[in-house]
């Protein structure tokens, strides 16, 4: 073999590993994109002309997201906004338009005091997706029925569907529960009752009671414990046998009385007949 096809041949092995390994960081640099934006990333694919555009937008995200200052709210702040919120969820049974459009301005000055811009919605969008991936789309619902809103264009029903969608993102931006979002306290806050918010107050009220069949079980268990008086009757039966053999007993004795009785009038009558004729005899006597 001559030198230049061996010089060839290892040219073309360097080439293909070199392209292997390209097109194994690429696959891993998409997923990675793929499971930090999830839907977003499908979106983002399907709103550009080739896999590769939407893939660099994802990693221009990334990046600025990364300069960002991003925090979290401190406890006294999210209290507050966790009783504007209550406000707002009040405020949606009278006036339902009103209280979306409350929301949508709350959740922009959540995002605000997180550190997030808010000069824009589409840049607001941007910023979001990369953190709170999974629930920006339903931030983008929101968004949409809130502007019908204002055009008086979106029913009861259409509303409270925003609402919901604004509660999702919100409750992420708080970093809290659902259940601390409805109830209008955050984690670890304390309530009238005594418990924390994040332990749903519902619960201790519901075990006692939950519980109450459970310490009744044994009343139910009565009749088996009742149950060795029904066999009383089976023990007293020797008692009532009892008689038997006494009436027997007394019978014999009284027969027997009867019987020495029945000798002893005999005799008796033999001495009354005996000393009746000694007698006559007597009196025979003194007549001769």
């Amino acid at each position: 073999m001559s030198t230049v096809i061996v010089v060839v041949i290892v040219i073309v092995v360097i080439v293909a590993l070199g392209a292997a390994a390209f097109f194994a960081r690429g696959q891993a640099r998409r997923r990675g994109l793929q499971q930090r934006f999830g839907p977003e990333y499908d979106r983002t694919v399907e709103s550009h002309e080739s896999t590769r555009e939407a893939e660099q937008e994802l990693k221009a995200r990334e990046k600025r997201h990364d300069e960002l200052e991003i925090h979290p709210l401190d406890p006294a702040a999210r209290e507050r906004h966790l009783a504007e919120w209550r406000q707002v969820q009040e405020r949606f049974v009278d006036a339902p338009e009103e209280a979306v459009t409350e929301a949508d301005r709350l959740l922009v000055l959540v995002m605000g005091e997180r550190g997030y811009p808010t000069e824009g919605y589409e840049q607001q969008v941007s910023d979001l997706s990369v953190e709170h991936a999974s629930t920006i789309d339903r931030y983008r619902q929101a968004h949409d029925i809130s502007a019908q809103a204002e055009a008086k264009k979106a029913s009861t029903e259409d509303l409270r569907q925003a609402m919901v969608h604004y509660r999702a993102l919100f409750t992420e931006l708080l970093d809290t529960d659902e259940d601390a979002v409805t109830n209008g306290r955050a984690n670890g806050a304390v309530t009238e009752h005594g418990t924390r918010a994040d332990e749903p107050v519902a619960e201790p009220v519901v075990e006692p009671a939950a519980a109450e069949p459970v310490v009744s079980e044994p009343m139910a268990d009565e009749p088996v414990v009742s149950e060795p008086v029904a066999e009383e009757p089976v023990v007293s039966e020797p008692v009532v046998n009892e008689p038997s053999g006494t009436t027997e007993r007394d019978a014999t004795e009284t027969e027997a009385r009867d019987e020495v009785g029945e000798g002893t009038e005999a005799k008796t009558g033999a001495r009354t007949r005996s000393g009746r004729r000694t007698a006559r005899r007597d009196s025979d006597d003194e007549g001769v």
